[in-house]
Formats: C-alpha cells, sequence, structure tokens
C-alpha cells in the first residue's frame, strides 16, 4: 500500500497541504495586523477639520430661526445692560452716593454695551412714559409692560427686526434713585436729581413695578449672524493628561 501512495504522489499531496495552510496562516496573521486600532494613522485634528467645514457649509435661515435669534440677540445685549448697570451703580452709590451714581444710570451708553449692539447692528433705546431724562419719553403698548418674562418679537421689515422687554424694578438699590420720596429717596438726594434732571418724572416707583421698556431695532444681517454663531458647533481642545 505504502509503494502504491507513494507511485500515485502522495508526498507531493501532503506538501501542497501543507504549504497552503502555512499561506493561509500567513494571511490571517497579516489581517488582524492590519485590523489593530493601534495601526491604524487617523488625520490629525479630523474632528476638528470636520466641525469647520460643516461651520463653513451655507445652510439656509429660516424666517422662524430669524424670530428666535432676534430673541437671543435681544435678551443678551439687554441683560448684559441690566447687569452692567447693578454693578456700576452699587459701585458709584458706595464711592459717592446719588450724587455720583446719577450719572452712570445710562446702560445703553457703557462701552461694552455699545460694542455689543455693533456687533449685533442693532440700535438701543430705554424708553418710558414717566422718564428722567426727556430723550427717553416714548408711548408704550400694553403688551410692552408686562412681566420681565415678555417679550414682543417683531419683523418689521425685510431688513429690520424690532425686539422689545419690560424694564422692571427689581433691585433695593434702584429705589435710591426711583422710590418715593422722602421714604426711600432722602431730600438732599432729590434735589441733586433734580438739577442734574429738572423735568424727572422716575419717582414713585415700588418694587416690581414696571418702569419702562428697552427697545431695540437689529438688522437681518446681524440677526443671521447671531443666529450662525449661536447653532455652529464649537471645537474645543482637550489637553492631554501629562503622564511624566
Amino acid at each position: 500500500m505504502k509503494n502504491l501512495l507513494q507511485k500515485i504522489g502522495f508526498p507531493r499531496l501532503v506538501a501542497a497541504r501543507a504549504m497552503a495552510r502555512a499561506y493561509v496562516a500567513v494571511a490571517v496573521a497579516l489581517a488582524a495586523t492590519a485590523c489593530r486600532p493601534d495601526q491604524i494613522e487617523h488625520l490629525k485634528d479630523h474632528k476638528r477639520i470636520g466641525i469647520e467645514a460643516e461651520n463653513w457649509e451655507v445652510k439656509r435661515i429660516m424666517p422662524k430661526d430669524l424670530l428666535n435669534a432676534t430673541r437671543w440677540a435681544g435678551d443678551s445685549l439687554t441683560i448684559t445692560a441690566d447687569s452692567l448697570l447693578r454693578q456700576t451703580l452699587a459701585r458709584e452709590l458706595a464711592a459717592g452716593g446719588v450724587a455720583r451714581a446719577a450719572a452712570f444710570c445710562r446702560p445703553e451708553t457703557y462701552h461694552f454695551v455699545d460694542s455689543l449692539a455693533g456687533v449685533l447692528r442693532a440700535t438701543v433705546r430705554r424708553v418710558s412714559e414717566r422718564p428722567r431724562n426727556p430723550a427717553n419719553q416714548g408711548v408704550l403698548l400694553p403688551e410692552e409692560m408686562n412681566p420681565d418674562t415678555a417679550r414682543t418679537i417683531k419683523r418689521m421689515s425685510q431688513e429690520v427686526f424690532f425686539y422689545s422687554r419690560p424694564i422692571v424694578l427689581n433691585n433695593k438699590v434702584c429705589l435710591r434713585c426711583h422710590g418715593e420720596i422722602g421714604q426711600d429717596i432722602s431730600a438732599a438726594d432729590y434735589a441733586v436729581i433734580k438739577q442734574k434732571f429738572p423735568r424727572d418724572q422716575a419717582t414713585g416707583y415700588k418694587l416690581g413695578q414696571p418702569m419702562g421698556a428697552w427697545q431695540l431695532s437689529l438688522r437681518r444681517d446681524g440677526v443671521a449672524e447671531f443666529w450662525t454663531m449661536k447653532t455652529r458647533k464649537k471645537w474645543r481642545e482637550h489637553k492631554m493628561p501629562k503622564l511624566f
């Protein structure tokens, strides 16, 4: 039998099968090596590049998006102004009383607020039916004097949006200039106010009472840019931990 197998080429068959198994083993080893994660070379900063590419993609901004952006922009600007006003008045009242603080009660003119308005392409006004400064005199609709959570958002034209938010006396510091004369405002302090603003009407208010409203006129290009900034993905670089 052995001689017969040798005659029909059995050794060659065995050798061929052994060689085939060797080829398969090498192929499997190479495939496994190629699939190892540490052998894959990723594009450097690929996530950041992908986000930046998406940010540069032209996207259509719908009318409802522009109205939402108008609210976001108006809230951002007026809340920033209100916060700066409270900080500034507290500082100036502590430094020099009402005589010093009265000159700073115009947050729409603060440099930071003015700069932000420039970025948003916005014109900013504070309006009241009982103003301290006659330049702020205006007629307000009932809906514009609702509680502080209310907003009035309109599209006045193709290129102009309107934003309004009530100004509510919600800080006791403000009573020193806008409260009851003789109770919250001393006679000496009111004499200073009248000297600076002879036609003053902005007294007699109580906590929680609306005094007027912020009114903003915003250009479409500024609103659209703000929408883009608020909705685009942000890339934040994560520093690797220090190993040694």
